[in-house]
């Protein structure tokens, strides 16, 4: 039995050392259900997780969710299941996705994840892969999708996370919730010997191209996510923590790991209710991707808008203002990744302007951005950031209102965090430093030569949280992960003299233009994305003399637009789009954020865009659960007007 510590203390900062002493009781265990006992005894009557929008809605304290986690792992062993065989949990966020999750661990499987609205012919195509011998689904609903191709695939049983009565089927041994529990009830639990090194888990990846590939992440994998985030940030018993991402991520399911590790209060809620259970259940804590801090920025900038012009007028003082103080401090601080190592004069001159914009900034906090933090709940201490690079207009909206963002990267092969901003160093635009016991390597992509500090490259990761390899693709694995264990994660970036990451783009998304020039698309569209207009955009241009995008319009504020210019356009014709005065907006909008864009090149420039009257989403299969765009699919499904856009 591996008794070393998950992360070496030597390699920490003292905040770091101080934040992980409240978690020594989970730094020699071997396995992701072994928290639970750990945590039932520390946290007992203290509530645990919370769902209520499900039906039932929801309840258990850390006691009853380790009693029924253990009770769901009784079941399964009754109806056979031994350790090492998959089981395939297809099911959305809810308590029970938990218990299923820690019931298959804790019997010895290992299961195989996904969401219950993903498309069918994957579920199948991964239920076949992976190998599972039984299947645990969200309800009926979710069985009856994949019924007529599962006899086929003849897994032992099915069991339902609802309690419902198991329907649709005279061959397949079929149970709900609550039966498989009574089961349990009437088996005593068999303690199954695991080891770090032993697979929990398969994830398949859920990118914007390609067939999912199923990662194998290991209990030690996904330990070392709960061990480093409690050395980057000290949560309290009882604290809660807001959960709006797929909870079959690896990014949301790893930091409930490390919340429930700490005794926090999990709450569940969705893109419908979660303006109003901010403010219900003021939250801590909130994990999520860029999309949702647009979405909610977007909704703030809406209010702005429908004030009167004078009110108007006193926001936009206020924040730009604030944006310069928040500069100031910034290169105070020597947090300014545009200007790392300030000079002695310019750090005079942020000093001389910081008080008249201290005071400028607190009467804009008193009258204008407490209310804001109000409508988020009042009570959140920071939010955290991944699933891709966040606009630098959002990250200085949000910090100018008291909200702090901690970005951080990695990916599902990584389980997922390599790197996350620590709140003593949150470096804006960055990716933060790596987790304890964690390498990051730059390298030339052709080369694989170490490059300087600063110098832009292949991002290479080795560490505790990389991946077993890719299930049943021995020559994928071998790609990915060298003899000497760095993972090759596809991304370009560099790294700071302080080791902070900063992410410039994905090798294989780069547009190279037939001038040579190389442009990495997502800074460009971060910063289109700052007009109001603008709700989602993709760079296009590939062996092109120039880059083109497509954009899908905000169509709120168009109308808005057009009101106040008086132009006689509803939008509801998509022809609307095609008018001058709007293509002339839309002109205007994108020369001018990428031009105030740092760094920006003549290549740059954006020399033409088509308007498209459908936004990329999750149900057209132009968005991934993670609210990624699929840039191949787009290309794909758009490729007569992006040809068109080049003649």
């Amino acid at each position: 039995m591996n008794s070393t510590p998950l992360i070496d203390r030597a390699q920490l900062s003292p905040q770091e050392q101080a934040n992980l002493a409240a978690s020594v009781d989970y730094e020699c265990i071997q396995t992701i259900p072994e928290i639970w006992a750990i945590a039932s005894q520390r946290f007992g009557n203290t509530l645990a997780t919370h769902d209520p929008h499900g039906s039932p809605a929801l309840k258990f304290t850390y006691q009853e969710l380790c009693a029924h986690i253990q009770l769901f792992a009784a079941g399964l062993q009754a109806l056979g299941l031994v350790a090492e065989e998959h089981v395939a949990l297809i099911s959305d966020n809810s308590p029970r996705w938990l218990i299923a999750d820690q019931g298959i661990m804790t019997a010895g499987g290992i299961d195989v994840v996904r969401g219950s609205q993903s498309d069918r012919d994957e579920l199948l195509y991964i239920l076949e892969h992976s190998d599972s011998v039984a299947l645990v689904v969200q309800d009926n609903a979710t069985l009856a999708r994949l019924l007529p191709d599962l006899e086929g695939l003849n897994p032992r049983f099915v069991v339902l996370l609802s309690d419902e009565t198991p329907a649709g089927s005279s061959t397949l041994q079929l149970l709900n919730f609550s039966q498989l529990l009574e089961l349990g009830k009437s088996r005593e639990l068999k303690f199954v010997q695991r080891q770090r090194n032993d697979v929990a888990t398969l994830m398949y990846t859920s990118g914007t191209s390609g067939q999912p590939k199923g990662v194998m992440l290991s209990h030690g994998n996904l330990l070392s996510q709960v061990m480093g985030a409690a050395a980057v940030v000290r949560l309290q018993p009882g604290e809660r923590v807001m959960s709006i991402l797929p909870i079959w991520h690896c990014y949301e399911r790893t930091f409930e790991y490390f919340i429930f590790s700490q005794g926090c209060s999990q709450i569940y809620t969705n893109i419908r209710q979660v303006k109003k259970d901010l403010k219900q259940f003021s939250p801590q804590y909130m994990v999520g991707v860029p999309r949702l801090w647009e979405s909610i920025y977007d909704g703030i900038q809406k209010q702005f808008r429908d004030q009167p012009e004078g009110k108007q007028k006193l926001v936009n003082f206020f924040l730009t203002n604030s944006d310069r103080y928040i500069r100031a401090q910034r290169i105070l601080a020597g947090l300014d990744l545009e200007n790392l190592h300030p000079s002695g004069g310019q750090k005079l001159k942020a000093a001389a302007v910081l008080p008249v914009l201290w005071v400028i900034h607190q009467l804009g906090d008193r009258l204008v951005y407490r209310k804001i933090r109000d409508g988020l709940g009042g009570g959140i201490h920071f939010v955290v950031s991944g699933g891709g690079s966040i606009a630098d207009h959002l990250e200085d909206f949000f910090e100018i209102v008291g909200i702090n963002i901690l970005g951080g990267y990695g990916l599902t092969e990584t389980a997922p965090i390599t790197n996350v901003r620590r709140p003593w160093r949150n470096l804006r635009g960055a990716d933060g430093q790596p987790l304890g016991q964690t390498e990051v390597a730059i390298v030339d992509p052709e080369t694989r030569q170490p490059l300087p500090v600063g110098a832009q490259g292949l991002v290479l990761i080795r560490g505790a949280q990389v991946m077993q390899g890719y299930y049943k693709n021995p020559i994928a694995t071998q790609k990915a992960i060298d003899p000497v264990g760095w993972f090759d994660t596809g991304d370009l970036g560099q790294i700071t003299g302080h080791q902070d990451l900063i992410i410039t783009g994905r090798a294989k998304d780069t547009i190279v233009l037939t001038n040579g020039e190389n442009i990495e698309p997502q800074p460009i569209e971060d910063a289109c994305l700052r007009s109001p207009y603008v709700d989602q955009i993709m760079l296009v241009g590939q062996d092109q003399k120039a880059i083109g995008a497509l954009v899908v319009p905000n169509l709120e504020a168009l109308k808005n637009w057009a009101a106040k210019e008086k132009l006689p356009l509803s939008f509801a014709d998509p022809a609307d789009l095609t008018q001058k005065d709007v293509q002339n907006l839309f002109r205007q909008e994108l020369n001018r954020e990428v031009k105030n864009r740092p760094g920006f090149r003549p290549d740059d420039r954006i020399a033409s865009f088509r308007l498209l009257d459908e936004p990329f989403s999750i149900e057209n299969g132009l968005l991934t659960q993670t609210l990624k765009v699929k840039r191949p699919l787009v290309s794909e499904r758009y490729r007569a007007i992006i040809d068109e856009m080049f003649i």
